[in-house]
């Protein structure tokens, strides 16, 4: 049982009751005893065991799962965006015609699609704690605790083969160990027209009733042939009824209901209005460049989509922490810690060390973010640029001592990405690299040493111009040589992008290390305690906070009111028809050909998009929704409006998730895309 100032106080939510669905559950932790609680709901070792294996991470974001013993895997079309993009080219769009593959033969290996599927957990907690002795110095201590880490995945990769990422849980609290079986060679299946996908795009974007087909399939292959898989999701032809009990099996991003009330002032003041600023400066580069003519807006489709997803959703996260309702709930939850422990000493010293390190990072956070996080230099070729020059100076060290980045157990799927043979468009690298060089200089100011060295005597227009024509790394056989070569080979590069990156390297480790050193470190000691403290008031009856692993969350199907009005659980697709003709079937709320003359064929009855009050967040995008008997009823791949404060606390009144109807997926493929191979596999009939 959760109490109600359990939920309160780590969730910092408003006031919830014992009886609420909130929790994204670790797989090993699993709310047994809750579930049993509240909807008399056993959850079996070989329920967990099948959505365990059964859910799928793609690592470009998002979550899938199996849908057939033969590898087919279900996800969302936003999510299989970057795929469909790099899989067209001038006058094949993919990503706004969609595509059904009608034989195996006929399905495209994708270029660069890793996706992993969780094997097993181990709790390292123990080991990686007992690298830092008392008294080592904040660089002292991150020292230790990275190369124990990076010790421990290397220990793993050798005796498994399996992917081996230790995960930092409770914000210091815990470390654990996941493994992951990788597939590599994925391709598509099945995705329909970006139309409905999406429709009703960017002005439908977190807002309900929804009626969008953003689903996409994929097939995992192994030597050649379709992978067969043991856990898989049946799918549902019913889906869910009104008030279902409802789980979702998926890898959500990142939040931060843990974070101290400190922390999500400094979010509040500083790190989003930065964030929604780059966002926003992006977004209109993104759209000026997409207006030129059909093929740029081609180009740039899934760029604008992901910025201006993102722009959408910080500022609903901005809204919610500018809400003095909700910081203060956080006050109160933060001040009820010290009240259930008998030495609140080391806690509060723990929130006050929080609050002091936003002080010590506000001074060059932005230079932080623009040099190493990169947001001076929106354009692919950098990063490659700088994985080259570093690979450079990094492998040779032994694997715990490397930037995590290029330890033995993150390298197979980092060079995966680096000879990535998907096509690079110049004049859109242009585009963006001019905007980002701008945003540089307008946030630094253009006196700045990083600014100067960055633009070169020239204005960020010219200098984009200059860097794009000058580098060759669009081509895979260059970026190839330069590996092999290594640091000589690096060192002695003329390209243009490598010289950049050589250019900036140093300032950029220098601010990674400062970072690192002063904000990571201490935030995770302080963390730490703080995690103590509330295992020690509360036990671990609330789940940590999001980290792109496997989570389950579970809630109920229900609609919920909006200014004195009732939305129902689901919309149909003839309330999709009835929205396109009412708004004139003008962009975003036209619908694709091949729907609009085939609308005599559909059940218009047929539930589209449903919502219930799971827990789910960024990163869930593709996630299975599956009912009490494991069988697949939907797949996530949004929240409303008033879920966007999810990030910092959890609320079940109006906030929801929406997912794609199984129904509607079934109707869909039948009766508008001629799959009916795909139907049968799916159904096993």
């Amino acid at each position: 049982m959760r109490p109600a100032l359990a939920i309160l106080l780590l969730a910092g939510g408003p006031a919830m009751t014992a009886q609420s669905d909130e929790g994204m559950w670790l797989p090993n932790d699993p709310p047994r005893e809750l579930l049993k609680k509240k909807y008399d709901f056993d959850l079996t070792d070989a329920w967990l065991d099948r959505a365990t294996h059964g859910s799928v991470r793609f690592n470009n974001g998002g979550s899938g799962g199996f849908v057939s013993a033969d590898g087919l895997i279900v996800t969302n079309h936003h999510i299989a965006a970057d795929a469909l993009q790099k899989l067209s080219g001038p006058g094949k769009d993919l990503f706004a015609d969609g595509f059904v593959a009608k034989t195996r033969a006929d399905e495209l290996k994708c270029p660069d699609l890793e996706l992993n599927v969780l094997q097993s957990i181990e709790d390292v907690t123990a080991r990686v704690n007992a690298a830092v002795k008392d008294g080592m110095k904040p660089a002292e201590a991150f020292a230790a605790r990275r190369a124990v880490m990076g010790e421990i995945e290397s220990e793993s990769l050798k005796k498994t083969g399996l992917r081996s990422d230790i995960v930092t849980l409770y914000n210091g609290g815990a470390y654990h160990l996941y493994r992951y079986k990788k597939y590599t060679d994925v391709r598509l299946v099945f995705a329909p027209e970006a139309g409905i996908a999406a429709f009703g795009g960017d002005v439908d974007n977190f807002e309900y009733p929804r009626h969008g087909l953003d689903v996409a399939f994929f097939r995992a292959y192994e030597k050649g042939e379709p992978a067969k898989v043991t856990h898989f999701f049946k799918w549902s032809e019913t889906g869910p009824a009104e008030n279902d009990l409802v789980f979702v099996t998926g890898h959500p991003g990142t939040t931060q209901r843990l974070e101290t009330l400190a922390k999500l002032k400094h979010r509040r003041d500083a790190t989003l209005p930065y964030t929604l600023y780059r966002l926003r400066t992006l977004e209109a580069a993104l759209t000026q460049y997409s207006e030129a003519d059909p093929e740029q807006r081609r180009q740039a489709a899934t760029d604008l989509h992901r910025v201006a997803n993102a722009r959408k959703a910080f500022s609903g996260q901005l809204q919610g922490l500018l809400d003095p309702k909700i910081l203060a709930q956080k006050e109160a939850a933060e001040n009820a810690v010290a009240t259930r422990i008998p030495d609140a000493k080391p806690y509060r010293d723990a929130v006050d060390k929080v609050a002091s390190v936003q002080t010590t990072f506000r001074p060059f956070e932005r230079e932080y973010a623009l040099l190493e996080r990169g947001d001076a230099f929106f354009t692919d070729f950098l990063p490659i640029a700088r994985h080259l020059v570093r690979l450079g100076d990094e492998l040779p060290k032994k694997s715990p001592d490397r930037l995590r980045e290029y330890r033995e157990s993150n390298l197979e799927s980092l060079k995966f990405q680096l000879f990535s043979p998907a096509p690079i468009y110049p004049d859109l690298e242009r585009a963006k690299l001019t905007a980002s060089l701008t945003f540089l200089a307008e946030n630094l100011g253009g006196e700045h040493p990083l600014v100067v060295a960055i633009l070169a005597g020239k204005n960020p227009a010219n200098r984009a111009a200059e860097l794009i024509a000058g580098t060759k790394l669009a081509n895979v056989d260059e970026r190839k040589k330069l590996f092999d070569g290594g640091k000589t080979a690096v060192d002695a590069s003329t390209d243009a992008m490598v010289v950049l990156a050589r250019t900036i390297d140093a300032e950029a480790r220098k601010l990674r290390k400062r970072y690192e050193e002063e904000v990571e470190e201490p935030e995770r000691q302080a963390y730490a305690e703080i995690a103590k403290a509330r295992f020690a008031a509360f036990g671990k009856s609330i789940a940590p906070d999001a980290t792109f692993t496997l989570r389950l969350a579970f809630g109920t199907a229900k609609g919920y009111e909006v200014d004195g009005k009732s939305l129902p659980f689901h919309t149909t697709f003839g309330s999709a028809f009835e929205k396109a003709a009412k708004l004139g079937y003008r962009d975003p709320f036209d619908m694709p050909k091949r729907w609009k003359d085939g609308k005599e064929k559909l059940d218009l009855t047929t539930p589209f998009d449903f919502v219930s009050t799971a827990d789910t967040i960024g990163g869930n995008s593709g996630s299975p929704v599956l009912n009490r008997a494991g069988e697949l009823v939907g797949v996530n791949f949004d929240r409303n409006r008033h879920g966007l404060v999810r990030n910092f606390v959890y609320t079940d009144v109006q906030a929801r998730h929406i997912a794609v109807h199984s129904r509607a997926v079934l109707e869909a493929l039948r009766k508008l895309y001629d799959a009916e191979p795909l139907v049968k596999e799916l159904t096993g009939k």
